[in-house]
């Protein structure tokens, strides 16, 4: 896989404030940012629990961040790029919300398409716990969400990033520094993920 040290990607469950901090990294780093599209049709479909949406849903999400990955040009470009998500985030949720015969064809397309895309050079984890999500997804579509959802979502980004294989990586204790909310938070975050980072990292908080 390549990666292009120029680019960075935002990643963790809802409402950590990966765009916020993507936003705010690729103004000081002079780039640009790359934010994942999060309207999709058959998202009240899955909220509601109508049969077959969670499979539509993914698979919408799959097909649109593929080719938004694939057209952005990360490998050519000359500047910086900062992504609020990792491609690897649709198989996070998929796994949690796809039965098995489900993932047997969402898979086939997974590893079709993440092998066409780049690695980022550098990850950043935004890591909340199942209490923060509550507080966030309070209004919304999103408040339908079961806090047994949430915990198992906790656990799948955490297991994810446990294992995860590329070096340059930043666990962030989103609980604990609050990038949404304190400007200060947000700007001592955008200034240690500027720096050079060699292997992984934990700013717990920073």
């Amino acid at each position: 896989m390549r990666k292009p040290l120029h680019y960075i990607a935002i990643e963790g469950p809802l409402r950590v404030g990966k765009s916020k901090l993507a936003a705010a990294l690729a103004e000081r780093l002079r780039g640009r940012a790359i934010f994942d599209e999060r309207s999709n049709p058959h998202l009240g479909g899955f909220y509601t629990g109508r049969p077959g949406a969670a499979f539509r849903t993914q698979m919408h999400f799959l097909l649109r961040r593929f080719r938004q990955c694939s057209e952005a040009g990360i490998e050519a470009s000359q500047i910086p790029v900062v992504a609020d998500y990792l491609f690897e985030r649709d198989k996070i949720f998929a796994y949690l919300n796809l039965d098995d015969d489900e993932i047997l064809i969402y898979d086939s397309y997974y590893r079709t398409f993440k092998s066409q895309l780049p690695v980022p050079g550098l990850t950043v984890y935004l890591k909340a716990t199942p209490e923060l999500l509550r507080r966030r997804v309070s209004t919304g579509p999103e408040s339908n969400v079961s806090d047994a959802y949430l915990e198992a979502m906790v656990r799948a980004f955490d297991h994810f990033f446990s294992k995860y294989d590329p070096m340059e990586l930043i666990v962030v204790d989103a609980a604990q520094t609050d990038i949404l909310s304190r400007p200060d938070d947000l700007q001592a975050l955008v200034e240690e993920v500027s720096r050079p980072v060699i292997g992984s990292q934990a700013l717990l908080p920073i």
